[in-house]
């Protein structure tokens, strides 16, 4: 079978194509057995465990652009600009940047090959590369997208903080999760509309905030101050870390805790486009589209965004997250606000205080999405119970409640500080977040090794650009932010039980589930070459994408921006 794909071979017809892709597929379906403990590639097939196809391209474009930019941009920023300075957040940025566009690219052209219902990143671990990591890596995908959803909320009431209400927390972190899952328990096509417009509303702010802190460079404030890069040489470009004094060491010690932080505003944020494959019309169409804009996303929000920050916002300034971690009372949590109130606008930081906690509503709620689908996509291949795979209305809505159940740790917010459990989500999310993109690039190389030993490789729907190259950098570097993120804690006077958890506790939990089921499954370290399935549900793929009747042409110049947006 394999000598009919080289390239001296008779070439193929479509009958011989279909045929071929047909044996192949029930070879690799009876070479692996299938079993409760998920070691195969098919998935379950349960009445009323079907997903959807609600997202339309608008809501698929627009999650991507902003749906899970939230508090680590607004917030997030704040704790790292007062920790390590202004240049270490400017540059980790730009590094984190460049690997999450890999990461981004990668999953597209995965995803775009085989966009199928349930769609996620366990779910082609399992296919090319093996069961127990797919395992391992599907939980450790729900956990962290769950404690985000927790982590927004927790950071939302750190937000809140700043006006002096009556309301407690408790009741916040009550009315956010209620909301949330309202929005994720009915049909998907609500969750869409309702990412559109808080996504659009973030869009517009941080669009807004960049325009602004162009004003205040130049002396266009109430003062007429001109800060341009004031704050970088008073009190400084680089702070010294973990502790003053230690010079050279102590600045690049302040970019790599940086970087290892800066992650947090990007975590599992990729993944959507996955995750909402099995949910979209066109999918080869629209993920390949949505990929492509997602370096306009990295460089105006996150990396412009940045600079923004590191302009208004001295890196001592007393109201900085750091601030509200020792006791302040009612200080400024982002230090967009902090910015703003320090130029003399009147009001004008209230108006963005609202914004950034919309935006954490709006990141939980696709957080809680991300994190139900990956459930969802666990109980299909027998990873999970299922029970999980329930559906109405194309809702998984019982991985949604289970989501959200464990989403409820953010009332740990209500004894110990908001902004202290915010700090602690902080590091656990996004630890978990980089194993989680070390095992999707173990898994696109892998992929990628596949479709060479077929000669499939200049067929595939969608190729993304300096490749293999890119993956083997990145996943390089996140190896090495997983395995030092806690190096603080090792200072003299800097440790904690709470820091060195937070620091390492994800690490044992993975290896323990991948272990575990590699013990009780007997799976093989690796599935051997020839048996790596490319084929199950790709004709359904190829068939959609010959039925898709493509974009509707744009009647007017209006018509014209908004498809060049969206």
């Amino acid at each position: 079978m394999v000598w009919l794909m080289n390239s001296d071979a008779v070439k193929e017809t479509d009958l011989d194509v279909e045929l071929r892709d047909i044996q192949h597929e029930n070879e690799v379906r009876s070479e692996v057995p299938i079993d409760g403990n998920g070691v195969g590639p098919r998935e379950r097939i349960v009445d009323g465990s079907q997903t959807q196809r609600g997202l339309k391209s608008r809501h698929i474009q627009m999650i991507a652009l902003g749906g899970s930019m939230g508090t680590g941009l607004f917030v997030g920023t704040g704790t790292t600009l007062s920790l390590a300075g202004p240049a270490p957040l400017f540059m980790s940025f730009i590094v984190i940047s460049f690997i999450v566009w890999t990461v981004v690219q990668s999953l597209a052209e995965m995803t775009t090959y085989l966009p199928i219902h349930g769609a996620s990143v366990p779910n082609y671990v399992h296919r090319y590369f093996e069961p127990s990591l797919a395992f391992a890596a599907g939980w450790n995908y729900w956990y962290s997208y769950a404690m985000l959803v927790a982590a927004e909320i927790s950071a939302a009431s750190v937000v809140i903080d700043y006006w002096d209400n009556p309301v407690p927390v408790a009741a916040w972190i009550t009315i956010i999760l209620i909301t949330v899952v309202v929005l994720n328990i009915f049909a998907v096509r609500i969750y869409g509309e309702s990412e559109f417009w808080f996504a659009s509303i973030k869009i517009i702010a941080i669009l807004a905030l960049i325009i602004l802190g162009i004003v205040l460079f130049f002396g266009g404030g109430p003062r007429h101050d001109r800060l341009g890069f004031h704050y970088w040489k008073d009190p400084g470009a680089f702070n010294s870390y973990p502790k003053p004094g230690l010079g050279t060491t102590g600045k690049f010690l302040a970019f790599w805790t940086s970087l290892v932080r800066s992650g947090f505003a990007f975590i599992l944020s990729p993944e959507a486009l996955t995750i909402t494959a099995g949910e979209c019309e066109a999918p080869r169409r629209n993920i390949p589209k949505a990929s492509k804009r997602f370096i306009y996303r990295l460089v105006v929000f996150y990396v412009l965004g940045t600079l923004v920050v590191s302009v208004i916002v001295a890196s001592n300034d007393p109201d900085l997250l750091q601030a509200v971690s020792s006791g302040t009372k009612n200080a400024g949590a982002s230090p967009f606000v902090i910015g703003i109130k320090r130029a003399g606008i009147q009001g004008l930081d209230h108006v963005m205080n609202a914004v950034i906690i919309t935006s954490a509503w709006s990141a939980a709620n696709a957080f809680l999405y991300s994190g139900s689908r990956s459930l969802f996509s666990l109980a299909l291949t027998g990873q999970a119970p299922e029970i999980f795979t329930k559906c109405s209305n194309g809702v998984p809505y019982v991985a949604v409640l289970a989501t959200a159940a464990l989403g409820s740790l953010a009332y740990l917010s209500i004894s110990s500080g908001s902004a202290t459990v915010f700090a602690w989500f902080l590091t656990l999310t996004t630890i978990g977040g980089y194993i989680a993109w070390i095992v999707m690039f173990m898994t696109y190389l892998r992929f990628r090794e596949a479709l060479v030993y077929r000669v499939m490789l200049s067929s595939i729907p969608f190729k993304s650009p300096w490749q293999p190259y890119t993956s083997y950098f990145a996943m390089i570097m996140l190896i090495l932010l997983c395995l030092t993120n806690g190096f603080h804690v090792f200072f003299s006077g800097n440790f904690s039980a709470a820091s060195f958890l937070a620091a390492y506790l994800i690490l044992p939990l993975f290896f323990t589930l991948y272990l575990g089921h590699k013990l009780w499954a007997r799976t093989p370290w690796i599935r051997p070459i020839e048996t790596v399935d490319l084929w199950s549900g790709k004709r359904e793929a190829d068939r959609q994408e010959e039925e898709d009747i493509g974009p509707p042409v744009p009647r007017n110049l209006l018509e014209r921006i908004w498809s060049f947006i969206v």
